[in-house]
Order: structure tokens, then C-alpha cells, then sequence
């Protein structure tokens, strides 16, 4: 696909418009609260924030049908609260408790939810690739229309399992949709410094399989090539590439203290390229919210983020028992 390909359809309506910036404040909201979790010892092991890539998750959860599946790497929490994952049952797998929706046994990086088709948070760098292939060659095998979106980072793009799932799911023309959120530095290395072809949608090309580049940080930018990219799916041509520009604020993992860039750097991108600020001015623009009911938005998913983390708190850590179980299936 031309590398000058412009998304055509940048306009929304309010309600639209109105459910994106909700849906993107509450991935904020919670992650920085997930933050202070772990900064107060609640929350043990690794924790990846999603603070400054809400729009990515927010935008493709807009063009996904009943029945479409979602898989993704450790940075997960934004794409569980964008599949409407209940904030609650999200942070107290985060602070290892039995409301959890692995029961406290998953933590950040490994907690599902088969109910809203969401399968992972995985730890492995690049290991839900093929997994998502799997799903997409599910929906194939079944003759339903289902689409998987499968969410992987600009590090784990150099993986060869990615090479060997792109290859698989174009030869069989699976219903899958690759998303490469790049947020340019992988776990601290430039994708300059780690990618000799630094255009990542073109990572496909080779299969045969189309690609784009897409702003991330603009959410209907992300919406209008995501449905491009779902209906080429959907409708049997097989896979289809989404390199997402996105950034993250925060380090790679609440370990990391990011050093290898400036604060400078981070604060450009915060101040004139943020996605909640670029969705917050064209709802100011088109005259649908003033500040005192973007304020009061936010106020009540402060109520909702509070209550998830007093939920967590609350809620007891699982029974030494629980290590025996969801360990097999019984086959029928």
C-alpha cells in the first residue's frame, strides 16, 4: 500500500466523539492509578502503563463487531478497559487478589477474559502473534465473520514467529489484523537504532500482505484505517498490516527510568500531540461539550477508578489452593 495513503474520514458525531474521550480518560485515570498501586508496593512484578497509546486501543475498538477477538502483549491493561473489561475485576488481578479475572494468579501480564473474547496479555515478547493467527484460523475453520485483532509492539516486530504467522495468514487468507503500536523505542532501544526498514507496516509486504501507517495518537485516524483494514479482512481477502505512530510518556515498565530520551522529548509530544487533548479540541470545536462537562466527566471516572482500587484493596488474596486449579482442561 502507497505510503501517502490518507485516511478519508475524519468527522464524527457527538456521541461518538463523547464515548472516545470517555473511554480514553479512563485508561488514563486507571493507569495512573495503577501507577501509585505500584509505587505503594500493591501491585508486585512488572507493570507496562498505556499512558499516551489510548487512542489506539479506543479507535479499533470502534470498528470491532460482536465476536471479534482481541489478543496483545504485557502492555494490556488499556486494551482490557477498551473491551469493556470491568475496571474492578482489572485492578485486583493487578494487585494479585481473588476478584481478579485470573483470580489473582495472572497479574499485569497474563489475565483473559472469555466473555468480552479478550485472550491475553502475554508476557513472551511476541508470542500472542501466532496465538492470534490461531484465532483468526479459528473464525476461518468455523465459516463465521469474525476478525482477530492481534496487538504487538515496534520490539516485537523483529520476532521471527511474526514472519512465520504473516506467512501462514496470508497463504490462508485469515481474518486477522495485525497492529503494530509503535511507540518508537521498544524496551529502550530506537526503533532507528534496532530496525533496518523503520516503515513497519511494511513488514508484511513480502506475503503480500497490505499495510499503513496510521497517526495513533489521533483516534479517528485510528478508526477510519482500522475499518479499512477489519472490513479487508472480514470480507475473506485475508490479512492486513496497521503500523500505529503512537508514544508512550511513561518508561518501559514502572522499572525503567527511561533515560534514553529527554524530558524535553516527552513533553513536546504531551503538550501538541497528546490524544486526549487532540480529541478534547475537536469536541470544543464542533461546539458539542464546554470545559465544566469534560470536568465532570472526568470527575466520575475518578469515582470509578477509586472504586476499583478500593475493590482491589478490599478483595482477599487467593486460597494456597488456587494453585491447583485452571491448570488443565478436561477434553471432551
Amino acid at each position: 500500500m502507497a505510503d501517502d495513503q490518507k485516511q478519508s474520514n475524519l468527522s464524527a458525531t457527538k456521541e461518538e466523539l463523547l464515548k472516545y474521550y470517555y473511554d480514553m480518560l479512563l485508561i488514563r485515570r486507571f493507569e495512573e492509578r495503577a501507577g501509585q498501586l505500584y509505587g505503594m508496593g500493591l501491585i508486585g512484578g512488572f507493570c507496562h502503563l498505556y499512558i499516551g497509546q489510548e487512542a489506539v486501543v479506543v479507535g479499533m475498538e470502534a470498528v470491532k463487531q460482536e465476536g471479534d477477538q482481541v489478543i496483545t502483549g504485557y502492555r494490556d491493561h488499556g486494551h482490557m478497559l477498551a473491551c469493556d473489561m470491568d475496571p474492578k475485576g482489572v485492578m485486583a488481578e493487578l494487585t494479585g487478589r481473588e476478584g481478579g479475572y485470573s483470580k489473582g494468579k495472572g497479574g499485569s501480564m497474563h489475565m483473559f477474559s472469555k466473555e468480552k473474547e479478550f485472550y491475553g496479555g502475554h508476557g513472551i515478547v511476541g508470542a500472542q502473534i501466532p496465538l492470534g493467527a490461531g484465532l483468526a484460523f479459528a473464525n476461518k475453520y468455523r465459516g463465521n465473520d469474525n476478525v482477530s485483532f492481534t496487538y504487538f509492539g515496534d520490539g516485537a516486530s523483529n520476532q521471527g514467529q511474526v514472519f512465520e504467522a504473516m506467512n501462514m495468514a496470508q497463504l490462508w487468507k485469515l481474518p486477522v489484523v495485525f497492529i503494530i503500536e509503535n511507540n518508537q523505542y521498544a524496551m529502550g532501544t530506537s526503533v532507528k537504532r534496532s530496525h533496518s526498514e523503520t516503515h513497519l507496516y511494511r513488514r508484511g509486504a513480502s506475503f503480500g500482505i497490505p499495510g499503513m501507517e496510521v497517526d495513533g495518537m489521533d483516534v479517528l485516524a485510528v478508526r477510519e484505517a482500522g475499518r479499512q483494514a477489519v472490513d479487508h479482512a472480514r470480507s475473506g481477502e485475508g490479512p492486513y498490516v496497521l503500523e500505529m505512530k503512537t508514544y508512550r510518556y511513561r518508561g518501559h515498565s514502572m522499572s525503567d527510568p527511561a533515560k534514553y530520551r529527554t524530558r524535553e522529548e516527552v513533553d513536546d509530544v504531551r503538550e501538541h500531540n497528546d490524544p486526549l487533548k487532540r480529541c478534547e479540541q475537536r469536541i470544543f470545536d464542533a461546539g458539542f461539550a464546554d470545559e465544566d462537562a469534560l470536568k465532570a466527566i472526568d470527575k466520575e471516572i475518578k469515582a470509578i477508578v477509586k472504586e476499583a482500587a478500593d475493590f482491589a484493596q478490599a478483595s482477599p488474596e487467593p486460597a494456597p489452593e488456587e494453585l491447583y486449579t485452571d491448570i488443565l482442561a478436561e477434553a471432551g
